[in-house]
């Protein structure tokens, strides 16, 4: 499964949106300190902000980490 098809599996399970999902999924990766991401709308900082309130479970993390990793 690609990354993009992840995404929207999981944005959907959250009634989500993908940034806020792919955000969400950032701040659980230990590796990452802190996601860097801008917004040239008010939707698009919207979903950036909603992200923290995006509770991936451990399935979500799994999937979503398959999903992304290289072939």
């Amino acid at each position: 499964m690609g990354i993009l098809k992840a995404l929207d599996e999981v944005a959907l399970q959250h009634s989500s949106t993908c940034a806020s999902v792919a955000i969400a999924w950032l701040l659980h990766r230990p590796s990452v300190t802190a996601p860097i991401a801008s917004a040239t709308s008010l939707q698009q900082l919207d979903s950036l902000i909603k992200a923290v309130n995006v509770k991936l479970t451990p399935h979500d993390i799994s999937l979503l980490d398959e999903a992304s990793k290289w072939k």
